[in-house]
């Protein structure tokens, strides 16, 4: 059996979980074609961007499942998962990653609304008379 690498990758509220085994470059999303799922060709290439990086595009078969937050937020969840487990599969790629940022988990999301105010910081309008 090939080794099978599993990762999780995070970006605001989407979570990407991963399986990648050696293949032949095909990436399946929630059981659909990467092409079918992420039909911009911007988020097709921030997806595949540790692979071009670590020159192994074609050469890893992924399979997603993919929840959660919008459809960037996905993709860039999807592209720090496949970092981690291209890092666990060769050690040596883990400087390229890391100098690029793929292997930084973005800790951006968004602040909560508090309670007297319209949105997180926003407030009511105030009335002087």
């Amino acid at each position: 059996m090939a080794e099978l690498t599993s990762k999780i990758g995070r970006r605001k509220t989407a979570i990407a979980r991963i399986s990648m085994t050696p293949g032949k470059g095909q990436i399946k999303i929630n059981g659909r074609t990467m092409t079918d799922y992420f039909p911009s060709e911007i988020l097709q290439i921030v997806v595949n961007q540790p692979f071009a990086l670590t020159n192994t595009l074609g050469s890893f078969d992924v399979t997603a499942n993919v929840d959660g937050g919008g459809i960037k937020g996905q993709a860039e969840a999807l592209r720090l998962a496949i970092s981690r487990a291209l890092q666990t599969q060769d050690s040596e790629l883990r400087s390229p990653l890391k100098k690029e940022g793929f292997l930084t988990r973005d800790p951006r999301m968004v602040e909560r609304k508090k309670p007297g105010r319209r949105k997180a910081r926003k407030r009511f309008q105030f009335s002087k008379r």
